[in-house]
């Protein structure tokens, strides 16, 4: 069974939930602009969610080939297992973001998710929705996507589906009883995690589970924001926080404090990006001509811009165009990469 009769609420903790929980009222006045601004924010978040968190399992895609692997999503035919696998991601977490209201947290639910992750995969087909059958073990991996060791032991297969059932029938309770929601979906994922209870996948499908869960407990504006790509650039802290609190899960006093810190600050960082998004959005809005608006949205949705596709995109010349770039670069809203006729722009 899960022990929390040992859970700490430190002031950090509390710090932490209450500052994200202020956001989540707030998103109500902070979301309301315009039904393609927002689309642009979730774009943007997709794609770095899809991209971060399959190379924090090893994949080598950058977000720039995931874009370009998602324009060309309905081929469905793939050349690499790393393609495959943002294939699944992709789709899943539109499933997520379209379904999130009809999709509880149940054992058939889980299975069916893990199933949609893998459907591209080919070397999952066989296990595929489907707990273990064999030992598996959590493994770190360098930028070159090389495994350089094994984080933790995990469940094995024979205990998998009594541990599972328990988890799930936890969540049930603790979203019913008086557990702040944040701390329930924490402990729900670092369990998850120490089970890892399929063959392959269990890293991607928790924070797709982590989304669906926040989601599911009011905090709309996570499609807008990446938790995985915050996550990405922890993987240090975030295999350290698992390693810690995943060593004593088994134990009558599991130490739940270093992975909810870093579950919390995570959540943290992926809201005070957004809003700093939102907020930038809000002064480009109130203050920028529309044409520099234009160049500002190719960048984001592109990851870069030229006065030559600014031309295309805008039918506007090169010298009124030229004027414009030169205003958001001083202004620090874009920023000059080269010379001539090889300059490009991104954001900053």
């Amino acid at each position: 069974m899960i022990q929390t009769s040992t859970l700490q609420i430190t002031p950090e903790i509390l710090a932490l939930v209450a500052e994200i929980d202020e956001f989540k009222g707030a998103w109500r006045a902070l979301g309301t602009l315009a039904p393609e601004r927002l689309s642009a924010l979730r774009r943007v978040a997709t794609i770095e969610s899809i991209g971060s968190s399959t190379r924090i399992e090893g994949s080598r895609l950058s977000d720039r080939e995931v874009e370009q692997l998602l324009s060309n999503l309905e081929i469905q035919s793939f050349g690499s297992r790393d393609e495959q696998e943002v294939a699944g991601y992709a789709q899943l977490m539109e499933t997520v973001f379209a379904s999130w209201q009809e999709i509880t947290v149940t054992e058939n639910h889980i299975k069916q998710l893990h199933r949609d992750l893998l459907r591209f995969s080919d070397k999952d087909e066989r296990h595929r929705g489907e707990y273990k059958t064999t030992s598996n073990s959590v493994a770190a991996f360098d930028a070159e996507g090389n495994q350089v060791g094994v984080v933790f032991e995990t469940a094995n297969p024979f205990e998998t589906p009594r541990r599972m059932a328990e988890l799930v029938d936890w969540l049930d309770q603790a979203q019913q009883g008086e557990l702040h929601p944040l701390i329930a979906i924490g402990i729900f994922v670092v369990v998850f995690l120490e089970i890892h209870p399929f063959q392959d996948g269990n890293g991607r499908l928790s924070r797709v589970l982590t989304t669906l869960l926040l989601l599911r407990a009011g905090y709309a504006y996570v499609p807008y924001s990446s938790l995985e790509s915050v996550i990405e650039q922890s993987k240090e802290g975030y295999y350290l926080a698992l390693r810690r609190t995943q060593g004593t899960i088994c134990t009558e006093a599991p130490d739940w404090t270093p992975w909810l810190t870093f579950f919390l600050k995570a959540l943290q960082r992926q809201m005070r990006r957004l809003r700093q998004k939102v907020e930038r959005e809000r002064l480009l809005l109130a203050k920028l001509p529309d044409l520099a608006i234009q160049i500002l949205d190719h960048a984001r949705d592109h990851g870069r811009i030229t006065i030559a596709d600014a031309v295309t995109v805008t039918g506007a010349s090169r010298n009124t165009l030229k004027g414009h770039f030169k205003t958001l670069c001083e202004r620090e809203l874009l920023v000059l990469h080269g010379q001539g006729r090889g300059a490009w722009y991104s954001l900053p």
